[in-house]
């Protein structure tokens, strides 16, 4: 360039890198000499930005001929319309990856993970280095990752990466790969496509081509070579953009010259010498400088022109692509172009893959779980016909995409896990050795299923779940001493006892002045009978008129009417509700427990998923540790079984709880005969079912898409429900049975009460037999005065006629037919304060009390006076009335005032010879 500037020059054309490009920047600046910079990549790689600085802009006289490198905002662009969330990028030795640093900022922040490999020129020394460091799970994965491509690279590295990966099955049918790079000419083009399967996109740059192909070979006043205008031309096909670009930028300074001169305002080239320090710049570069900037040509790349900037902004790129499909020559078409003032114009969408599909058979490997898969129909000498949820799903799919399918169960009844060769057993084995095309279950997503198979889409959520027994309704007979407990029970009796006592020692010591002839005593059997007849609300003859009694019963009537009404109360709500609530609802219950044993089915994702994040020691649920404590027990042959199955039946006939999928759970709760089980989880799905495929499988985009369809027309949820409906014959999530709800009480709730009467029966007829057992054989024996004997009128008879002799009257004898006498009225007699034994007669309903007075001194006078009253004595019989008292409906007598007169009829009987007037101490009361 200072050999050029000391021969004298008017601008200068550089067609460098831009390490190069530097230097001539700051040496066109200081020389004032304006610099048309055409930018070149080695080899035919994409370009990068050269990030030429630009200080101050009356300074600067370096013009990019070239446009801006568009390339980050092609691709954003790209994968945005194709939704990539995941993919690779391979470059070359010779392309600066700082070129598309942009974009790997902007893919990051919206959450794409993106990987770079850089590609040795070498190519078949790097793929056999692959095969032999990496491990089949590790090659697996590496294949997941190609499946979604961008190479930036030039097109003779493209061609050799393609021919590589496609002959050593790295890639798949599935597979969709964009090439970008501005040098890529229709002859590479073809011969990419040729090479590649799958899906594959080309992003180029191109010019715009004059329609009139007689025009195309003139621009203006300018005549362009045929080998350069005609786009056919095998010649220009082979040019490299960066000598297009310098054809034009020798047309834009021939244009600009010529205006120079006939404006007359040319200026004598520039003799510099830029070795010296002192040298001065030459005087015409700005008017030279301005006068390229403000002119403009149609070329070969179009219309070159400069904006305010020193750049060039008319830039254009294509975008070529293919179909899916397995057929290596298959044709490309345009599918859109892009600039950067209005953007993508085009539709990226492929073609559907159904039409591929017709009279594709696939075979579909699955395994036995209600409600996914199920045996419908199994006809010896007969394929087995199978149902479920799963199979709903894949035979839409196979509606819709118009392929058929065959159906065999894995050989080892498994979903599959890895061995410690590093092979898979199972369902997911069978994909891995190339034995199925599609694994359908109830399959979940996992990371490291992902490794070695490709999953379409989520079908429907998936969590973990626990199934649970129910708590059986124990039938308790004695539920109406439910309201209280035993220890107050046993406080209530122990009351009841202490208070008869205390009342029976409170008459002892300071006993009552009872009427004579009463019917009650003192005596402990009484005063506990009363007390717990008035504890019962049954009532009773009150017979105790002390203070300190009086005190005591009003205080023991207070503590019986609460407890009684407590009792009712509580007993009421006892027996109207019944609530018997589990104490497990969650995982983080089940977790805290080891009452009941729990565990899942062995090697099993949700054995996987449990061990995972209970040996986390970063994992901030402790939940996950507690469980895999209890499932690892015995390195989890105590509480794990082998098929789903075995754990429900355990579930169901033991005290066990059982770890697994929350849909399968759900569906054999809803469906149990006897509605035994109810079910808990998780309501946070973080993970799904999905539809295994082979690594690299054609297909998994095609039924990904099928299945978001689904989804969207609610044709899913309709599934869904014919599975798991809304409104089953039991309750999911009830920890009791609650089939019967509401209603009257039954025979179980008063089963006690009746035992209770049943057992007062038995003992009293018990008794009833003992006590005359005992009569019958003391019947010969005279009463005594301890007994308390039945005895015969005739001997009641005796005793009051003997009354009658002191008198000298003739002796009466009443008549048998004789009702309830009232005692006589002598309370003027003295009494003692023993008494006598008071004896009951049942049989006739006639009770006597016999005193012993103290003081008596005329026993007839007083007798007789007291007898007149209510008798009278003749020698002809007569009849005389005399009070009476009813007898009350419980068994006593009324206190009230006599009511009625009934006559008592006497007649004369013989002297008994009873001499009961010698016994002046004795008297008789009836």
């Amino acid at each position: 360039a200072c050999d050029l500037m000391n021969q004298g020059i008017l601008a200068l054309v550089s067609s460098i890198g831009c390490t190069s490009a530097g230097s001539l920047q700051s040496l066109a600046d200081a020389m004032h000499i304006p610099h048309l910079f055409i930018q070149r990549s080695t080899a035919g790689t994409p370009r990068s930005g050269c990030g030429l600085t630009r200080s101050n802009r009356n300074d600067d006289y370096t013009l990019s001929v070239r446009p801006p490198v568009y390339l980050n905002d092609v691709i954003l662009r790209v994968v945005t319309e194709y939704a990539w969330q995941k993919f690779i990028i391979f470059y070359d030795n010779d392309y600066d990856i700082r070129g598309i640093q942009e974009f790997l900022d902007k893919v990051s922040q919206q959450g794409m993970d993106v990987a770079l490999q850089k590609v040795e020129n070498n190519i078949n020394k790097m793929i056999t280095g692959l095969f032999a460091t990496m491990r089949i799970e590790e090659l697996n994965r590496y294949r997941d990752t190609l499946r979604r491509a961008i190479l930036i690279m030039n097109p003779s590295t493209a061609k050799s990466f393609l021919t590589e990966v496609v002959e050593t099955n790295l890639v798949a049918f599935d597979c969709h790969w964009i090439i970008i790079n501005e040098e890529i000419n229709d002859v590479d083009v073809q011969e990419l496509v040729r090479r590649s399967i799958g899906r594959l996109t080309i992003i180029r740059q191109t010019f715009p081509v004059p329609q009139n192909i007689s025009q195309r070979c003139f621009r203006g006043n300018h005549r362009i070579s045929s080998s350069l205008c005609d786009p056919k031309d095998p010649f220009s096909q082979s040019m490299e953009i960066s000598n297009l670009y310098i054809y034009d930028t020798v047309l834009l300074l021939a244009n600009a010259f010529h205006k120079k001169l006939e404006d007359r305002k040319w200026h004598s080239m520039a003799s510099l010498t830029c070795i010296r320090k002192n040298s001065k710049p030459w005087q015409g570069g700005r008017s030279m400088l301005e006068t390229i900037k403000k002119g403009g040509v149609n070329g070969l790349t179009g219309e070159l022109e400069f904006a305010e900037n020193g750049g060039n902004p008319n830039v254009h790129f294509e975008i070529l692509g293919t179909n899916y499909g397995e057929d290596l020559g298959r044709g490309i078409r345009k599918l859109g172009c892009w600039n950067p003032i209005t953007g993508l114009n085009g539709s990226l969408t492929d073609r559907k893959l159904e039409n591929n599909m017709r009279g594709v058979v696939l075979r579909v490997v699955t395994v036995l779980e209600e409600p996914f898969v199920m045996v419908s129909e199994n006809v010896l000498g007969k394929p087995k016909k199978y149902q479920g949820f799963s199979i709903d799903v894949l035979e839409a799919l196979a509606t819709y995409l118009g392929f058929k399918y065959e159906i065999y169960v894995a050989p080892d009844h498994k979903y599959g896990s890895p061995q410690e060769d590093g092979s898979w057993n199972g369902l997911i084995g069978e994909l891995v050795f190339k034995r199925a095309d599609i694994g359908i279950s109830a399959l979940t997503i996992t990371p490291d299923r992902e490794n070695v198979v490709d999953f379409t889409t989520r079908y429907m959520d998936y969590s973990v779940g626990v199934l649970l027994r129910k708590a059986e309704k124990t039938v308790d007979m004695f539920a109406c001493l439910a309201p209280f407990d035993l220890s107050l029970w046993a406080c209530i009796a122990g009351t009841v006892l202490l208070v008869g006592l205390l009342v029976y020692l409170l008459n002892w010591l300071n006993p009552p002045r009872l009427q004579m002839g009463s019917m009650t005593s003192t005596t402990l059997y009484n005063s506990m009978w009363f007390v717990y007849g008035s504890f019962v609300q049954q009532g009773g003859e009150v017979p105790y008129t002390t203070l300190a009694t009086r005190l005591m019963m009003g205080a023991w009537w207070l503590f019986a009417l609460i407890v009684i009404s407590s009792y009712t109360a509580n007993l009421a709500a006892f027996l109207t509700i019944t609530r018997i609530e589990n104490s497990i609802q969650s995982l983080q219950d089940l977790s805290r427990q080891t009452d009941i044993p729990y565990g899942t089915v062995l090697d099993s994702a949700v054995y996987e998923h449990v061990r995972v994040k209970g040996m986390n020691p970063f994992e901030r649920d402790s939940m996950y540790s507690q469980m895999w404590r209890m499932i690892n027990r015995s390195n989890g042959s105590e509480n794990n079984v082998l098929e789903s199955t075995a754990g429900i039946q355990k579930v169901k006939y033991g005290n066990y709880a059982f770890v697994w999928d929350a849909a399968v759970l759900e569906y054999v709760a809803i469906n149990d005969a006897e509605c035994s089980f109810y079910t808990v989880g998780n309501t946070v799905a973080d993970r799904g079912y999905g539809i295994a495929l082979q690594h690299g499988s054609p297909y998994r985009d095609a039924f990904s898409q099928r299945i978001l369809e689904l989804q969207q027309n609610g044709d899913m949820d309709i599934l869904k429900h014919k599975w798991w409906p809304k409104n089953g014959q039991c309750d999911l999530y009830s920890s009791v049975d609650t089939k019967q709800k509401g209603g009257a009480l039954d025979i179980k709730s008063f089963a006690g009460v009746f035992c209770i009467l049943a057992a007062g029966i038995v003992l009293s007829c018990f008794i009833a037999m003992l006590e005359t057992w005992w009569n019958k054989r003391k019947g010969s024996r005279v009463p005594s005065k301890e007994d308390d004997k039945e005895i015969d009128l005739e001997h009641l008879h005796r005793r009051v006629n003997s009354l009658c002799t002191d008198d000298d009257s003739p002796h009466k004898q009443f008549s048998t037919s004789s009702i309830d006498l009232t005692p006589l009225d002598i309370d003027t007699l003295p009494t003692r304060q023993a008494l006598e034994q008071i004896s009951d007669f049942r049989n006739t309903h006639i009770t006597t009390t016999t005193f012993i007075p103290e003081q008596i001194q005329t026993l007839s006078r007083t007798l007789s006076a007291k007898a007149a009253s209510g008798f009278s004595f003749g020698s002809v019989p007569e009849h005389r009335t005399g009070p009476f008292r009813h007898r009350a409906p419980n068994g006593g007598f009324f206190r009230s005032p006599i009511k009625t007169m009934s006559s008592i009829p006497y007649q004369p009987t013989p002297t008994l010879g009873l001499n009961i007037g010698s016994d002046p101490d004795r008297g008789t009361s009836i």
